[in-house]
């Protein structure tokens, strides 16, 4: 069996591999707090929650927190 002379490069193998990553259908599930849709397993931008909890602040909450400054 023939092997390759040179290793594949890394930028050739990306190339190659594009439009293979990009075809696939994006999954959205709805969140459990606000009802957007977001992707699963994410935190949710709008509300910022991952599943039950609160994990990151939403840009309404920060520009409120530079208004009170």
């Amino acid at each position: 069996m023939a092997n390759p002379k040179r290793k594949t490069s890394k930028a050739k193998k990306k190339r190659r591999r594009s439009h293979w990553m990009a075809s696939a259908d994006v999954a959205l599930v709805p969140c459990p707090q606000c009802r957007k849709p977001i992707r699963p397993h994410a935190v949710c931008p709008y509300c910022g929650f991952y599943g039950d909890r609160k994990v990151i602040k939403t840009r309404a909450e920060i520009k409120e927190a530079k208004v009170k400054k």
